[in-house]
């Protein structure tokens, strides 16, 4: 094959965003806006989560005790586990999540894009994203527990983003009950009406919400701190909570274990920072944690504390609207209410994004169904919207704001999803210390020794709440998880009948009498001069090599265009081709065998969107890589090709036969088919000894009954503009 044309200067590895200067201010302030809101709100409810608000107020002791635990678990987890440790484990492409640390533990195959054009080269071979471990290694081994505990963990943060608004939005709604009381039994319904502008309002993207959230939350965030000094100012005894012995005093003096439970709610929202780093990058939100959010909400509970202690029967029946300064009612009470309540509505916003970027890396590692994505910014590949996701989000919020009616049942819930996925991503970050970064096993033993613990006793405590509400987090996930182990696992198996049926080109069609134009003038026609055959057993089963048994057909040029796009890597035709050319015995003109490649270019310039290869012993054969921008609509301009096609043509051999071939092209090119597979999928039968006669059942079930109609509802086209008109599925038998 030849060649394809030189001087592409894309880029095609997508890699973190580097900023510096004004430029990293500006993103680390739309940080403040989208990713911390959740954590920066959490001091509405945390206190009254450790201590209710129907019952008496704490000792004076249990309160420096509390917020001491409070201080230090915040210390440790989202500033230094987080924020300087757990930033530095995102993917090279900038992505952090569990499945990210996932990825980066099993990075994908690095794509040879010229290979991949390759019509005529080895074929056949495996291709397995997970494939199968080697038993002298242990990190091979321990590639699919892996992979099934980051899946859990990574469909509990999206149950996260179901209870994060519901949670948040009714907690600030609920301070009007301080003042209007009859206001009370209305808050529920007041909440969902706030949490649908919410999520209508998710479709004009990242970058343009958060120019309107950063300020807003940068106000909420210097009211929390200006609360905090002059509530300090009235007691600065609470100061002591700064000692981490008055922390463990209180478990040793009060032997509740259950109140790490609501200790658990001041770190809400710290695995957004890790989620949400794909959309702004790691020393953005370092800047803006350490700078601005860390020492804000520090001095909240501190204050919140003094005002406990010095006013303990007043303020218990809800701390933090109670704990603003001036009076019940008054100016700066309503003015700390209204940016409470919008910083509740911008803190949902956090998870929300976090579950748009975490959609973004299964669908792309084929772990998760296709769904139509939006990207929304020209900078930085990360900003999408995802509709679907958008609007399942909202109708669980809202079904959970109606069920659950009480705020205290919704926070025991909201807990138990943030302990497991905080305990989820201590196990991964301590296997990639080993494998990734390759230090020693001692550190990765050390780091896990420290945060594992503490997340452990989080996830011990919140786990006594699963029968009072955090059982439907753990449902949400548990379903989610299912349905990704079973997407992975069959596409896997898709993938690899793919591989193994594709075929090298000259295996399969044989030329004879190459055409030989005449020599000077040519007259044009529309009849070719090429015979085509091709080889097929009379079993009618198509294999490489050139067995016996074959019978030769002839197979008719006809003027016209046909784009075979392939759906997974490799060198060789698809078995779509194959299939289609078995029971339909004619070749169009002009063959294309597509390729997709996304850069982490925001649009793609026409010039270097499609890189192209021939066939040189073939006329009419041709690779194409199609290299699309993240915000690029996915449509194949035949036109764009076809100028392309000529131009190697017309290089190729320039002063004799081109202008004859490239008439005919584009003259086939003005009928245009897209033709793409679509498995049947039928599960065959394995041997597993005895239990076989479980196994096979329940695989087939698995893949016939389950996946394939899954396989349905979401096409691999969903993000494709191309109409509808044009594009063939061709159906094929794939036994799995």
């Amino acid at each position: 094959m030849s060649s394809p044309e030189a001087g592409s200067t894309i880029i095609y590895k997508r890699t973190a965003v580097e900023l510096r200067g004004s430029a990293l201010l500006r993103l680390t302030f739309q940080t403040i806006g989208i990713i911390y809101s959740d954590i920066g709100t959490s001091p509405l409810y945390t206190l009254n989560g450790i201590w209710s608000s129907s019952g008496p107020a704490p000792s004076r002791e249990d309160v420096i005790g509390g917020v001491s635990a409070i201080l230090w678990a915040i210390t440790l987890l989202p500033l230094v586990k987080y924020a300087f440790i757990t930033l530095r484990f995102a993917t090279l492409e900038g992505e952090g999540g569990s499945f990210a640390l996932f990825q980066g533990l099993y990075p994908p195959r690095s794509r040879d894009l010229g290979a991949e054009r390759s019509l005529t080269g080895d074929s056949g071979s495996t291709l397995t994203r997970f494939p199968l471990p080697k038993a002298s290694s242990l990190k091979e081994r321990m590639r699919w527990p892996l992979l099934i505990w980051c899946l859990f963990g990574t469909s509990l943060t999206m149950a996260d983003a179901i209870f994060t608004p519901a949670v948040s939005v009714t907690s600030a709604v609920g301070g009007i009950a301080v003042v209007r009381e009859s206001v009370a039994e209305h808050i529920p319904p007041i909440s969902i009406a706030f949490l649908v502008v919410l999520f209508l309002a998710q479709q004009f993207g990242t970058a343009k919400l958060s120019s309107v959230f950063s300020p807003i939350a940068f106000v909420w965030f210097l009211l929390l701190a200006g609360n905090g000094l002059y509530n300090v100012a009235t007691y600065p005894g609470i100061l002591r909570a700064f000692d981490p012995s008055r922390a463990v005093m209180l478990f040793v003096r009060t032997k509740d274990y259950e109140l790490l439970a609501g200790v658990l709610l001041a770190l809400t929202g710290c695995e957004a920072m890790f989620a949400n780093v794909g959309q702004f990058n790691a020393l953005s939100i370092q800047l803006s944690f350490s700078c601005l959010v860390y020492p804000s909400i520090i001095l909240a509970y501190l204050g919140q504390g003094a005002r406990l202690i010095t006013d303990g029967e007043h303020v218990i029946q809800n701390i933090f609207y109670r704990s603003i300064a001036g009076p019940v009612n008054g100016g700066l009470w309503w003015i700390t209410w209204f940016f409470a309540l919008v910083a509740t509505l911008i803190a949902s916003q956090s998870m929300i994004t976090a579950t748009f970027s975490l959609l973004q890396q299964l669908i792309a590692m084929k772990s998760f169904p296709p769904l139509r994505m939006l990207y929304t910014s020209d900078t930085i590949q990360g900003q999408i919207y995802i509709p679907a996701a958008n609007w399942l989000l909202m109708i669980g919020t809202i079904i959970i704001v109606a069920a659950f009616q009480d705020l205290a049942a919704m926070t025991n819930a909201y807990g138990f999803a943030v302990a497991t996925v905080m305990f989820s991503t201590s196990v991964l970050i301590a296997v990639h210390i080993r494998y990734v970064k390759k230090r020693s096993v001692a550190l990765a033993l050390a780091y896990f020794a420290v945060f594992g613990f503490l997340d452990a006793l989080f996830w011990g405590a919140s786990i006594k709440k699963v029968p009072h509400g955090a059982w439907v987090p753990l449902m949400i996930g548990g379903c989610l998880s299912l349905l990704m182990m079973l997407w992975t696992w069959a596409k896997g198996l898709e993938d690899v009948f793919d591989a193994k049926n594709r075929q090298n080109l000259r295996e399969f069609i044989h030329c004879e009498d190459m055409f030989e134009p005449p020599a000077g003038d040519y007259i044009t026609s529309d009849e070719d001069d090429l015979t085509t055959y091709y080889f097929m057993e009379s079993l009618g089963t198509i294999v490489p090599g050139g067995l016996s048994s074959q019978e030769r057909k002839e197979l008719v040029r006809i003027p016209t265009c046909a784009v075979f796009h392939k759906s997974t890597e490799g060198r060789g035709v698809p078995h779509s081709f194959v299939g289609l050319i078995r029971h339909w015995p004619a070749l169009p003109q002009l063959m294309i065998f597509l390729s997709v490649s996304i850069v982490p270019v925001a649009r793609v310039p026409v010039e270097d969107r499609y890189l192209v290869s021939k066939v040189r012993s073939m006329q009419g054969f041709y690779g194409v890589t199609y290299c699309v921008g993240f915000r690029d609509d996915f449509g194949v301009k035949m036109n764009d090709v076809i100028e392309k096609i000529c131009s190697l043509e017309e290089k190729a051999d320039p002063q004799r036969h081109s202008s004859y071939i490239t008439d005919k092209l584009r003259r086939a090119a003005e009928r245009t088919t897209h033709i793409v597979p679509r498995y049947h999928v039928v599960s065959r039968k394995v041997e597993k000894g005895r239990f076989s006669t479980v196994v096979n059942p329940l695989r087939t079930y698995l893949i016939e009954d389950i996946y394939r109609r899954l396989a349905t509802i979401f096409p691999d086209v969903v993000n494709w503009s191309t109409s509808a008109d044009e594009i063939i599925r061709v159906g094929i038998n794939a036994s799995i």
